[in-house]
């Protein structure tokens, strides 16, 4: 094939993505998309064979990395056997995956509802919990992010909501979150910042009357809205109350779970047994489409005798559970949970290295490899380098460091003020450094903002 052959198939490419297809959350017009050709293990190749570092896991699932042979090995057999069964049936592989699944999550949860992703999951676990409790509230946080189906849009907190504000999901509560360094109490220490918003969480609770609270939904671990570290103390106040009302507690673990945090699950890293734990993403690393909600013994036996109104066309689907298992074996075979919790010290440290080069570098959170760096314009005033929620006008700097991080060949996601960094689970300590090198050079850009 000739160069101009080539390049001409490679056109060809975006232009039917962009003429045929819809791409998330963007204005249509004007968009460039990486045309990938290939992906194997931290790294990404376009067509045009340049190579990117994928520095989040693209968004935050491939966990295990690209092109893992084990799970394609897994798929085609599977597929050899059965491709797709009702949900009304029992294979093999759905059994196995369950059984697995009810192994490594916290304490009671034993049952799960297989689903096809994380909105999924959100919205199920949400009617799981008005089913079993008879009760109609969901108290969740504002800086918060549970998917983008109408029910888990309305959850979140996220100003993508806002377009759809108007067909909102009704009876959601929204709470503030710890968020220490912006704390909106003032406080001087994490844990006081912990025991205020836990402190706003119950009076709200009461204002709403607790009688009609069936859950209280919360990330594991903060993701997208910034990676807002949990108080050591957090989860735990919350789960008292919760406790003390009757309330069931929902763990989105989309983000957060399968090794992201050094554990199998973020509530893991807080001594937490939640009553839900929704799951995705890292299931199965993003090979598949798959999410579910396990639930613990007495949710599963309350549907016993009564009838459980969820249902999904590819619930338990068989060439994604055989996924599934495929990428629960390579988390254990691979060690790459405990490689997870021995590079996070590594990462901080070399992160933390940055802040001494950038006046910009405001703050920095991370649970095992779940990052984000918060940009400012003042350490002082703590202003961002682009607002919440900016607007396009507003974007100018988050986009010269998009384009920067882009251009240097690195993938990463990037969002108003903040820079992600969340690599698969099988990083090794060069290439982070090598991507660190990239974050440098977006940092550098964001520090002529800087007032």
């Amino acid at each position: 094939m000739t160069t101009t052959t080539l390049t001409n198939k490679n056109q060809t490419i975006v232009k039917d993505c962009l003429d045929y297809t819809l791409f998330s959350w963007s204005a249509q017009g004007n968009l460039n998309p990486i045309n990938v050709a290939k992906g194997k293990g931290v790294y990404l190749w376009d067509r045009d064979d340049k190579r990117y570092l994928d520095f989040s896991s693209q968004l935050m699932n491939v966990n295990i990395g690209h092109g893992h042979p084990k799970v394609a090995e897994a798929v085609a057999q599977q597929m050899a056997e059965v491709s797709y069964v009702a949900p009304s049936m029992a294979t093999q592989v759905r059994g196995e995956l369950g059984k697995k699944l009810a192994e490594i999550t916290p304490g009671n949860l034993t049952k799960t509802f297989f689903t096809l992703g994380g909105a999924e999951a959100i919205e199920n676990a949400i009617k799981m919990a008005r089913l079993y409790t008879g009760r109609h509230k969901i108290i969740t946080q504002y800086r918060s992010y549970h998917g983008a189906t109408y029910g888990a849009i309305s959850a979140g907190g996220d100003p993508r909501r806002h377009a759809v504000d108007s067909q909102q999901m009704p009876n959601v509560v929204h709470v503030e979150n710890p968020y220490f360094y912006r704390c909106p109490w003032g406080t001087t220490s994490p844990e006081a910042c912990a025991e205020m918003a836990a402190r706003n969480l119950e009076q709200i609770i009461k204002y709403e009357k607790p009688e009609n609270i069936a859950a209280i939904l919360m990330e594991g671990e903060s993701g997208t809205s910034g990676c807002i570290k949990y108080p050591p103390n957090y989860w735990k106040l919350v789960k008292e109350i919760a406790d003390k009302y009757g309330i069931l507690t929902i763990a989105d673990e989309v983000m957060s779970g399968f090794g992201r945090t050094g554990n199998w699950f973020g509530v893991t890293t807080h001594g937490v047994e939640p009553d839900m734990i929704c799951m995705a993403k890292g299931l199965t690393a993003g090979y598949i489409p798959m999410g579910g909600v396990i639930v613990q013994d007495k949710i599963a036996k309350h549907f016993d005798n009564n009838y459980m109104p969820l249902g999904l066309t590819y619930s338990a689907h068989p060439i994604s559970c055989a996924a599934a298992l495929a990428v629960l074996n390579v988390y254990e075979e691979e060690d790459l949970i405990n490689n997870c919790r021995t590079l996070e010290p590594y990462m901080n440290q070399q992160v933390m290295k940055l802040a001494d080069k950038h006046p910009s570098f405001g703050d920095w959170r991370n649970t095992g490899l779940l990052g984000c760096i918060e940009v400012v314009k003042n350490r002082t005033t703590k202003e961002p380098v682009t607002p919440w929620n900016a607007k396009a006008p507003q974007m100018e700097a988050t986009k010269r460091m998009a384009a920067k991080i882009r251009e240097l060949g690195m993938f990463t996601f990037v969002k108003w003020n903040f820079i992600f960094i969340a690599p698969p689970l099988c990083i090794t300590k060069a290439q982070i450094d090598e991507g660190l090198a990239i974050v440098s050079e977006a940092l550098a850009i964001a520090d002529e903002y800087v007032v």
